[in-house]
C-alpha cells in the first residue's frame, strides 16, 4: 500500500510535468494568419522560411506586398510633403538637378523608355517624366516591382498624370533575376530608343545581395541605356535618424504571426558583420512558427533572445560604391550629392570594354 501510494504520487508528478511541458510547447507555437498567406505565393513563403532558418531575417522586399503596399505608399506621401524642417524631397531634387546630365548621355534624336524598378508609387519620377514629355522625348513607362499592389498604385498615378503615355507593369525581383527582353519589348523598339533604368528610394541599400542586383541591371542593359539610382552615403556605424517604416513592419509581423507584444521588442542597432543598420525583432521567450498552408508544413524554432532582422540598410562610401559598379561591369558617368552630403544620385552605363 505504501509503495502503491508512492508510485501513484510519482506518476502524478510525471504526468503533471508532461502536461505542463506540453502546455508550454503549445503556448509557444504561433501560426501565421490568413492575411499573411494571402500576400505571398507558395515559393515566396518557402523563401521566407529559408531566410528565417538560415539568416534569421525576413527580407525587406516582402514587406511591400499585400497591406504593406499601402503602408509604404502612406509613408512616402507623408515624406514628400514639405515641412518646416524639410522644405523639399532630397531624391526628387537630385533628379531634377541631374536632368541635363542625363540627357547629355542620351544620343541625339533618341526617344526614351522609363524602366522604373522598385516602382513604389512613381512619385519620385513624376517631375522628370513631365519634363521629358514637354520636349517629346518619352516613349513609354515600364513599371517593375515585387508587389502587384504597388504596381496598381503606380498605374493609377501614371494614368492620372500622363494619360497619353503607354504604361506596362510587371512583377519582378531584381535581386533574383534580370529584366528580360520580353518585358522591355526590345523586339518592337526602334533603333533610336534608349532605356533609362531607375532604382530610386535609396533601395539599393536594402538589398541582401547588392552585387547580384548590379549584375542583373548590367545584364538587362544595352550600350545606349542608363542606370540611375540613389542611396545614402556615410558611416553605417554612426546610427542617426529613424528606421524609415521599420516600426510599421514590426507591427505587421507581430499581427501576421500572432506574436503577443509582451513576447518581443524592436531593437535598432549597427550590424558589424554586414556593415549595415538593422531593425530586429528580439524574442523574450522561445517561439516556434508553424507554417501550414498551400501544401507547406514546416516549423521554424526561434530561441529566447534571438533576433529576426526586419529592416536592413547599408550606406555607401563613394569609393566603395565605385568598386561595386566596376565589379558589375558598369561605368560611372556622373554623380551628384545633396547639400548635406547625405544622399547620392548615380548615373552609369555599361562599360565600353565589355
Amino acid at each position: 500500500m505504501f509503495y502503491d501510494s508512492i508510485n501513484k504520487s510519482m506518476a502524478k508528478i510525471v504526468s503533471d510535468n508532461l502536461q505542463s511541458e506540453n502546455s508550454n510547447i503549445i503556448r509557444n507555437i504561433v501560426k501565421p494568419n490568413h492575411a499573411f498567406y494571402a500576400s505571398f505565393s507558395q515559393q515566396e513563403v518557402l523563401k521566407i522560411i529559408s531566410s528565417l532558418e538560415n539568416a534569421k531575417e525576413i527580407p525587406l522586399k516582402y514587406s511591400y506586398k499585400g497591406r504593406g503596399a499601402k503602408i509604404w505608399d502612406d509613408f512616402y506621401l507623408k515624406y514628400i510633403v514639405p515641412r518646416w524642417y524639410r522644405t523639399y524631397n532630397v531624391e526628387i531634387d537630385l533628379l531634377n538637378k541631374s536632368f541635363i546630365h542625363i540627357l547629355e548621355n542620351i544620343k541625339n534624336g533618341y526617344r526614351i523608355n522609363i524602366v522604373d524598378v522598385g516602382v513604389g508609387n512613381s512619385f519620385p519620377v513624376k517631375k522628370f517624366i513631365h519634363r521629358l514629355n514637354k520636349i517629346h522625348k518619352i516613349d513609354k513607362y515600364i513599371a517593375l516591382d515585387i508587389s502587384n499592389d504597388l504596381l496598381e498604385i503606380s498605374r493609377k498615378n501614371i494614368d492620372k498624370w500622363f494619360p497619353h503615355i503607354k504604361f506596362t507593369g510587371h512583377t519582378i525581383d531584381i535581386e533574383n533575376s534580370h529584366i528580360s527582353s520580353e518585358i522591355l519589348d526590345k523586339d518592337k523598339n526602334s533603333d533610336d530608343t534608349a532605356n533609362i533604368f531607375f532604382h530610386l528610394g535609396v533601395t539599393i541599400g536594402n538589398h541582401q545581395n547588392r552585387a547580384k542586383v548590379f549584375h542583373n541591371f548590367r545584364k538587362s542593359m544595352n550600350q545606349d541605356d542608363l542606370l540611375i539610382f540613389t542611396n545614402e552615403i556615410g558611416d553605417n556605424s554612426k546610427i542617426t535618424g529613424g528606421c524609415y517604416h521599420a516600426e510599421k513592419i514590426y507591427s505587421w509581423l507581430k499581427k501576421s504571426m500572432l506574436i503577443p507584444a509582451s513576447d518581443c521588442e524592436l531593437v535598432r542597432k549597427y550590424d558589424k558583420a554586414k556593415d549595415s543598420i538593422v531593425a530586429n525583432m528580439k524574442l523574450k521567450c522561445d517561439r516556434t512558427i508553424h507554417f501550414q498552408h498551400m501544401g507547406i508544413d514546416k516549423k521554424v524554432n526561434l530561441l529566447k533572445n534571438e533576433e529576426i532582422t526586419l529592416w536592413r540598410f547599408h550606406k555607401h562610401t563613394i569609393s566603395e560604391l565605385m568598386g561595386e559598379l566596376e565589379q558589375a561591369g558598369l561605368q560611372l558617368l556622373h554623380y551628384i550629392t545633396d547639400k548635406k552630403s547625405s544622399h547620392i544620385m548615380v548615373i552609369c552605363s555599361v562599360k565600353n570594354n565589355i
